[in-house]
């Protein structure tokens, strides 16, 4: 069973892949090797490069020179993580990434911060049915302290998610949005650069 064949689960709005044995062994077993290479982040210090490496295993995508990461670090699948260049993560950052998570060029994640792409059915008959939907931020964009993102949600350009927000719809680009939930609380209006 191909990675492919995981990511490709987690897209189907009517998934079978949890009643193929085969399916259920090859999504245990990249489970827990992003809880051992996780194991392994977090347990000693790392010099960037040695992070970056380990970072990479963990989402099996080569990790650009100048991603910077403060673990702890913890992740319950790692195989549907995207980072672009120039990406800081500060500790203790929870993703949850079985539904995809895309973090944009430039982009700052703050203490504590969880990115969260399942979602439980609410429905009893549907025994809590798992739901995924991915979680995008656009370029240079600065998530604050104990945020919380929830499934679907992008986040655009230059946009800003204050400490300790619930991002439960999408922010536009250059905006400032904070609370909970989080609403939008200012436009970002770009001044022009002087040279000097």
């Amino acid at each position: 069973m191909k990675l492919e064949d995981i990511l490709a689960e987690f897209s189907k709005e009517k998934r079978t892949g949890r009643e193929n044995p085969e399916w259920k062994e090859r999504f245990d077993e990249l489970c827990q090797e992003a809880i051992r290479l996780g194991m392994e982040m977090n347990q000693q210090y790392h010099t960037p490069e040695e992070l970056r490496e380990i970072m990479s295993r963990l989402t099996g995508k080569k990790i650009d020179d100048t991603f910077r990461l403060f673990p702890p670090f913890y992740t319950d699948f790692g195989k549907n993580i995207s980072i672009g260049k120039d990406v800081f993560i500060n500790s203790g950052c929870h993703f949850q990434d079985q539904g995809g998570i895309e973090i944009g060029d430039g982009t700052l994640i703050g203490h504590n911060v969880v990115l969260a792409t399942i979602n439980h059915d609410l429905d009893p008959g549907e025994n809590r049915k798992n739901h995924y939907a991915p979680i995008k931020t656009g370029k240079h964009v600065w998530i604050g302290s104990n945020a919380t993102v929830l499934p679907g949600v992008t986040i655009g350009d230059w946009s800003v998610v204050a400490a300790g927000a619930v991002v439960t719809q999408d922010v536009p680009p250059m905006t400032v949005v904070g609370g909970v939930p989080a609403k939008i609380l200012k436009r970002i209006s770009p001044k022009e650069r002087k040279e000097g």
